[in-house]
């Protein structure tokens, strides 16, 4: 995962479970403005989160941060 999008990941999460709480979830699409204005970092998430992880369309934010922080 490049390190952008990595960085990316975890700021979102962050900014959304201080703003909703620990409970908070999103799908990988939390991650990119409502415009296609980087196709090939839009669908690294994507491979990441629907084909290597097989995760659901909402996940918990707090989950999705720790997997990052991981590495997987």
């Amino acid at each position: 995962m490049k390190r952008c999008l990595r960085d990316k990941m975890i700021e979102v999460c962050d900014r959304k479970i201080a703003q909703k709480g620990e409970g908070v979830g999103l799908s990988f699409y939390a991650f990119f403005a409502n415009k296609n204005d980087n196709p090939e970092l839009l669908m690294q998430a994507a491979e990441w989160w629907i084909k290597t992880h097989e995760l659901d369309h909402f996940e918990k934010a707090a989950k999705i941060k720790q997997m990052v922080l991981d590495g997987l």
